[in-house]
């Protein structure tokens, strides 16, 4: 089954894609949290008129100017049926909190007509697509072709991925082929995940991607940003990022998959205080927000899929104790802030640890997550290789300084690529502190 348009673009099973056609809206809300000022770099509009930007395929509702949740987030029962991935709107809130604008509004590429694109053109100063993992062998586009192809504004892609599959190939359809060119022919530069991005379209002839990695990572705007470790005996606070639903088309073994999530949660709750961090699945939302008929419903089919071995499993009361879930932005980076460490298979929800300085570990198990570790060299877990995994192992200062090149490099990249394409930001002109030649 095709991924909708305006969903996410995430595999999965045939029970979650008949979940994610559907619907897109749900859940629990929070509290706004606020964002370091920082300098910023000012881009007159062009006209001198205030600056007004377009999103191509949001993901939730904005609110304060810069901050998101997910749509009707306050209605529990609206869509406590299906699916989304909050991490989507993780990345949406991310890119608002670096652009430097005045008016947002959502570019409708499914209901577009002329006398929109006139305007768009008219009044606009450029349309972004927000990052997310578009470049795959499903994705179905709509009418973006027809409507890029007639806007005469800038188009800028703000970390877009490209998803292998588990087994052979990435085959693109002509339709995503044609798409991707002409993004790349109405922008300066491409932003994108990382070097697997970047060769999936260098390989089809795009030669101006630039390796930025996920807004995510810099929404708190911190060109410093640095983790340095404690002493592990001095971390009490840990959450572990599930990611119980995948699809075998990407986890070339899902029941190692399933397993390594278990051995893990069970060995850091010997050892910690834990929360288990949802995003989105279904169940979890029903055991968190549900009706009784609708947590029993749950807990039934968690058994009947032997994620829940019986009454007395200990992952049952987890999900009873210590289970998160939110539909708003700021509750994520709100818990993050309150951990000593998060690690886990949610690429967003442990990049969202990172920018608050919280070390954080991947567990890696298709090319996505691999590819967003490569770019920010955040210390991984194969999750598919011949060892078990051992915190111990990566708790060393050297692996994260790694990442500290990487994250000091990257944000000067990502200003680099927002600044090439005359997209106003409040990223940090000069990174770091420059040692005096006196002092050399």
């Amino acid at each position: 089954m095709e991924p909708n348009l305006l969903s996410i673009n995430d595999p999965r099973n045939e029970q979650q894609a008949k979940r994610e056609a559907e619907s897109q809206k749900a859940v629990p809300g929070g509290a706004h949290s606020g964002n370091p000022t920082v300098p910023s770099l000012t881009i007159a509009p062009k006209s001198g008129r205030k600056r007004k930007i377009l999103c191509m395929i949001p993901a939730g509702e904005v609110y304060d100017h810069n901050c998101v949740r997910w749509y009707k987030h306050d209605n529990i029962q609206r869509n406590i049926n299906n699916y989304h991935n909050i991490g989507d709107a993780f990345v949406y809130d991310s890119s608002l909190k670096l652009l430097d604008y005045e008016q947002l509004d959502v570019m409708e590429i499914r209901t577009c007509e002329q006398k929109d694109i006139d305007r768009y053109n008219a009044e606009y100063d450029y349309v972004f697509l927000r990052g997310s993992n578009y470049i795959n062998s499903s994705m179905n586009w709509s009418m973006a072709e027809e409507v890029i192809s007639k806007l005469k504004i800038p188009v800028i892609a703000f970390g877009v991925g490209a998803q292998a599959p588990s087994k052979g190939p990435l085959e693109l359809s002509a339709e995503s082929i044609r798409v991707l060119h002409a993004i790349s022919d109405k922008s300066e530069s491409l932003g994108v995940r990382g070097a697997y991005t970047a060769q999936v379209l260098w390989d089809i002839g795009i030669r101006n991607a630039r390796i930025i990695g996920c807004p995510t990572l810099f929404r708190n705007n911190d060109p410093d940003l640095r983790i340095d470790l404690p002493p592990l005996e001095k971390i009490k606070k840990v959450a572990f990022t599930l990611r119980r639903e995948v699809s075998s088309t990407y986890a070339q073994d899902v029941a190692r998959y399933l397993q390594v999530h278990r051995d893990v949660i069970f060995d850091l709750d010997k050892k910690f205080d834990l929360t288990i961090e949802a995003q989105g699945e279904v169940e979890e939302k029903k055991i968190l927000w549900g009706t009784p008929e609708q947590k029993q419903e749950a807990i039934d089919l968690l058994m009947k899929h032997k994620w829940f071995t019986g009454q007395d499993d200990r992952m049952l009361e987890l999900y009873q104790t210590k289970l998160f879930y939110s539909d708003v932005v700021s509750d994520y980076a709100k818990l993050m802030r309150s951990m000593d460490l998060v690690l886990g298979f949610r690429l967003h929800g442990n990049l969202i640890a990172l920018a608050n300085g919280v070390p954080s570990i991947y567990f890696t198990y298709d090319s996505r997550t691999a590819e967003f570790a490569e770019t920010f060299q955040i210390p991984s877990f194969d999750v598919f290789g011949d060892k078990e995994f051992v915190l111990e192992e990566y708790w060393q200062q050297s692996r994260f300084e790694h990442f500290n090149r990487a994250c000091h490099q990257r944000y000067r990249e990502m200003r680099q690529f927002l600044d090439e394409n005359n997209v106003a930001n409040k990223m940090v002109g000069h990174v770091g502190k420059r040692r005096s030649l006196a002092a050399a």
